[in-house]
C-alpha cells in the first residue's frame, strides 16, 4: 500500500509537466522515509516512459554496466555493454534516449560518486551537452544527507544546474489511522511517539495486533531489526560509530545541555561540538533555544539545548539500549518496564510535539487570535513552559501546557498554568512581557472539568483535547493513496 504524500506527488507531476527542456530533480532524505516508493510510485502513475536504477556498493564499471542495461530495458541484473568511463555512457545514453519525452531515476547517486569521484563531472557535462535541451527528467535521488546536500554547494559540478530540489520528510501523524484504522487515537499517538512517521518503522507494527503484542513481535522479539537500525544508519555515514552513539546516548538519556553531554559522554567540550555538528548535518540531532529569546539572539544563545529528531531514536536510548542484556533472556521484563514507562514517555514527547504542530496548522489556518512567528517552547532556571508561540510585532504569546494524563485536568492544576507557568514565561521576554497580549492554552488528552474549563475560558483561554487535536491533525495528510 502506498499512502499520502500527495503534495510530493502533486509536486513532482507538475516539474514533469513544465515541457520548457530538461529537468534535473535532487531528491534526499534519511533512509527508510520513502523516497523510493515515492518516485517509483510517480513514475509508474506519470504516463511517460521511465527507467530505475539504484546504484549499488560495486565497481564503477559494473555501475556503468548496470545503468546501461536499465537504460535499455533489461532486468536489473543483466549485463549491459561495458563503458570505460562515464562520459561514454552517458554519450550512450543520450544517444538511447534522444528527444523522447522519458524519465530517468538514479537512486543512491552517493554509492556511485564514492566509487568513481568523475562520475558527477561526467553527468554535468552530459547535462550541459545533451540533456538540458532534451525532454528528458533526470532525478538524482540519495540517503547520505551530508552527500546529497554537497551536491548543492558551489564547488560541485552541478552547482546550478538542478531544476528542482525537495528534501522528504517523514510522513505526518495523520496519516496514522490509514497504517491502523481500527486503533484508538490515543493508541496512535502513543506509536507515532515510538516509531514517529518513518513508513518503513510504521510497517513493523501489525494494525491486527494490539499496541502490546506489537511490541513484543516486532521490536522485542531476537530477530527484530529495530535492535541494530541505528548501528546500521550510522554506520552508513560516519566512520567512528562508537563515539557517535555514545553522544546519542547521552541526549536520549536526558543530557541536552553541551555541559551535561560533554560529563556524560567524558568527551571534552570542545571535540564534543565537532560530533554534534555532524548529527546535525545528519538530521539526528537539533539544537532548540527558548522561542523567548528575539531570533536576533538566537543563534549565539546559551541556553541551546540538543534534542533527537526521530521518535524512534529517542524510543531506543529511552528503552531499548539501556536493556539490550535482558531483550535476548527476558523480553516480557522489558516489555513491562516499556509499559510502565510509555505513558510519562508519549506526554513528554509525541503529546508537547503534536501540540506544537497543532499550533503550527492552526496559525497558518488563521483559526487562532494571531499568527505566530515562532513556535517552541520554553525553559529556564524557574520555569518549563511545554508550547510557546510568539508574535515579535504583535507583542502576542501563546503558552501551552501538556497533560497526557487519563483524568480530565483540575481547576487547581490549571491554576498553576496560569498563575505560575504563564507568568514567569512573560518575565523572560524583554521588558518582563510588560504590554503582551497573552493566550493561554491546555493540551489535555482527557480534557478538564467543568470548573477548568470555564476559568480557562474566562481568561480568553484554549483547551484541546485529543478528539479535538486528532480530528484537525487528521485534515493535513490529504487522503490515502
Amino acid at each position: 500500500m502506498f499512502f499520502d504524500r500527495v503534495h510530493e506527488l502533486a509536486m513532482l507531476q507538475q516539474i514533469l509537466e513544465r515541457r520548457r527542456g530538461g529537468e534535473l530533480l535532487l531528491l534526499y532524505g534519511r533512509r527508510r522515509v520513502g523516497k523510493t516508493a515515492l518516485l517509483r510510485h510517480w513514475a509508474t502513475t506519470s504516463g511517460v516512459p521511465w527507467t530505475y536504477w539504484m546504484a549499488q556498493k560495486e565497481p564503477a564499471d559494473l555501475q556503468r554496466r548496470r545503468l546501461a542495461a536499465a537504460v535499455r530495458g533489461r532486468p536489473p541484473r543483466a549485463a549491459g555493454p561495458s563503458f570505460p568511463s562515464w562520459s561514454d555512457l552517458w554519450d550512450d545514453v543520450a544517444a538511447l534516449v534522444r528527444d523522447d519525452r522519458r524519465m530517468l531515476i538514479l537512486d543512491e547517486l552517493p554509492w556511485a560518486v564514492e566509487a568513481d569521484s568523475s562520475m558527477l563531472s561526467a553527468l554535468q557535462y552530459a547535462w550541459d551537452s545533451h540533456f538540458q535541451q532534451r525532454n528528458l527528467t533526470l532525478v538524482l535521488c540519495g540517503s547520505h544527507i551530508r552527500t546529497m546536500e554537497t551536491l548543492l554547494s558551489r564547488q560541485t559540478p552541478l552547482f546550478g544546474r538542478l531544476t528542482a530540489q525537495y528534501q522528504l520528510q517523514p510522513l505526518p501523524f495523520g496519516v496514522l489511522r490509514e497504517f491502523f484504522p481500527t486503533w484508538e487515537p490515543d493508541a496512535q499517538v502513543a506509536t507515532y511517539a515510538m516509531l514517529g512517521g518513518v513508513p518503513q518503522y510504521l510497517r513493523w507494527f501489525d494494525p491486527a495486533l494490539a499496541l502490546s503484542d506489537n511490541i513484543r513481535q516486532a521490536i522485542l522479539s531476537p530477530s527484530s531489526v529495530a535492535l541494530a537500525e541505528i548501528e546500521l544508519l550510522l554506520a552508513d555515514e560516519v566512520r567512528d560509530v562508537r563515539t557517535y552513539l555514545t553522544v546519542l546516548n547521552a541526549i536520549g538519556e536526558g543530557a541536552h545541555a553541551l555541559k551535561a553531554i560533554a560529563e556524560a559522554t567524558i568527551i571534552a567540550p570542545t571535540n564534543l561540538t565537532k560530533y554534534l555538528g555532524v548529527l546535525q548535518e545528519l538530521r539526528l540531532v537539533e539544537r532548540r533555544v527558548p522561542a523567548t529569546i528575539p531570533p536576533s539572539l538566537q543563534h549565539r544563545s546559551k541556553q541551546g539545548r540538543y534534542h533527537l529528531i526521530d521518535p524512534f531514536h529517542r524510543f531506543y536510548f529511552r528503552f531499548l539500549r539501556p536493556s539490550q542484556a535482558e531483550i535476548a533472556y527476558q523480553p516480557d521484563v522489558v516489555l513491562a518496564h516499556i509499559q510502565n514507562g510509555l505513558r510519562a514517555f508519549v506526554g513528554q514527547t509525541a503529546w508537547e510535539e503534536l501540540s506544537r504542530q497543532w499550533v503550527q496548522r492552526q496559525g497558518l489556518l488563521g483559526q487562532l487570535p494571531f499568527q505566530p512567528e515562532v513556535i517552541g517552547s520554553h525553559w529556564d532556571r524557574k520555569v518549563q513552559a511545554d508550547v510557546v508561540a510568539v508574535n515579535w510585532r504583535e507583542r502576542a504569546i501563546l503558552v501551552g501546557e501538556c497533560k497526557w494524563g487519563a483524568e480530565p485536568v483540575s481547576r487547581q492544576t490549571l491554576r498553576q498554568l496560569l498563575e505560575e507557568t504563564v507568568f514567569k514565561t512573560l518575565a523572560a521576554l524583554p521588558e518582563h512581557g510588560t504590554g503582551w497580549r497573552v493566550v493561554p492554552v491546555l493540551f489535555a488528552r482527557a480534557g478538564a472539568t467543568p470548573e477548568a474549563t470555564t476559568l480557562l475560558r474566562e481568561q480568553g483561554g484554549l483547551l484541546v483535547d485529543l478528539p479535538t487535536l486528532y480530528a484537525d491533525m487528521g485534515e493535513v495528510h490529504g487522503g490515502h493513496r
